[in-house]
């Protein structure tokens, strides 16, 4: 069990189980419009941080067939996952962020392809790191996700 009796999911259904049980995403930046964008289309509540300054919050939300952003002004009270695009030395102060929101879970991205190369969709992490990566951010008690791209696993959702 993880924190405040959460269940700690592991395996091929994480992503789907996942974004089944959510309603509300942090996205610490991203590769592209494409990851607020789907998420918005998909009906959650999505709010990024759109840089370093503690007030640079906005949110994105599906106003017909486009993405409406407005800003917040302010970091959210509480979100279900945190979704972060950024190096993976940021993940403790990332994780440490996704608890004082009360999320269940982070999602981490590294935008790098099989071969090491820069790819937006792109979610290859050696094994090595990944382990480690997956061990911090559980022992914090939330779940773990870095083997599929946010936007492949929201389109297949829907």
């Amino acid at each position: 069990m993880g924190r405040a009796g959460r269940r700690i999911v592991r395996g091929v259904g994480d992503a789907a189980d996942l974004l089944a049980s959510i309603r509300s995403v942090l996205v610490v930046d991203w590769p592209s419009r494409e990851v607020p964008d789907s998420l918005a289309r998909a009906g959650y509540d999505v709010v990024v941080s759109g840089g370093p300054e503690p007030d640079n919050y906005s949110v994105y939300e599906a106003a017909g067939r486009d993405v409406v952003v407005r800003f917040l002004g302010r970091r959210p009270d509480r979100v279900d996952l945190v979704y972060a695009h950024r190096p993976l030395d940021e993940l403790p102060a990332i994780v440490e962020m996704a608890s004082a929101l009360d999320a269940v879970a982070m999602w981490w991205q590294s935008g790098r392809a099989t071969d090491g190369s820069r790819d937006p969709r792109g979610c290859w992490i050696s094994p090595d790191d990944s382990g480690a990566a997956r061990r911090q951010v559980e022992a914090a008690g939330l779940r773990y996700v870095d083997d599929v791209y946010i936007v492949d696993a929201v389109r297949d959702r829907n």
